[in-house]
């Protein structure tokens, strides 16, 4: 069973960015759909962004596009999740998670088998 460690949360002023890393312990990484997803304070996991194994299919959540980006490293086994201009509301615990389903960018959190244990990230305003 392949194990997922997200790094690169941290705290950050509004307007800032940061790169999440997510990094995956064997070479099975390569053929499954990778996603994220957050969890605030006081609310309910929601998804922000997905790929597929391959990197030709991705989606990204409404409430962060244009600001979120994610790409994958299938030579490196590992998924990142680029933020550019976090407001205050983007504070949560940021989740990886994958899929052996691979060519399918699902929103779903159903659709993923395997989770890591998340990064804090927080935006001071």
């Amino acid at each position: 069973q392949v194990r997922l460690v997200e790094s690169g949360g941290g705290l950050v002023q509004a307007g800032g960015s940061l790169r999440l890393s997510c990094a995956a312990s064997d070479n099975m990484f390569r053929s499954y759909a990778m996603a994220w997803f957050r969890q605030g304070p006081g609310k309910e996991r929601e998804f922000v962004a997905s790929i597929s194994y391959d990197s030709v299919n991705t989606n990204v959540a409404d409430s962060v596009k244009g600001r979120f980006a994610i790409f994958r490293d299938n030579v490196e086994n590992t998924a990142y999740l680029q933020l550019y201009h976090l407001k205050p509301e983007d504070t949560a615990v940021y989740y990886c998670a994958g899929s052996t389903s691979g060519g399918t960018a699902a929103t779903s959190r159903e659709f993923y088998s395997y989770w890591g244990q998340g990064t804090q990230v927080t935006v001071s305003s």
